[in-house]
């Protein structure tokens, strides 16, 4: 298995992770759980973000094209409606 592959397949894992996270926070009662999964997800999404940025500078992944203004003020429109 090569590196690309592997840092890759560890951001997908993370990225589940994250949104496992988020839908068991908003739904946990108890104010002490709640906080340690926030703290979780928080140093989850640090190491997401730092894998991340080696990825992107490696050419492991190339993030999609910003848009453009247009295209923003579009889907701004849209979504006021």
């Amino acid at each position: 298995m090569d590196e690309k592959y592997m840092v890759n397949d560890i951001l997908s894992s993370v990225k589940s992770d994250l949104k496992t996270y988020q839908g068991t926070i908003t739904e946990t009662c108890n104010m002490q759980l709640r906080q340690t999964l926030q703290q979780i997800r928080n140093s989850d999404e640090t190491f997401q973000y730092d894998l991340f940025k080696i990825a992107e500078t490696k050419g492991y992944y190339k993030p999609a094209t910003p848009a453009t203004p247009e295209q923003i003020t579009t889907v701004k429109n849209e979504s006021a409606g």
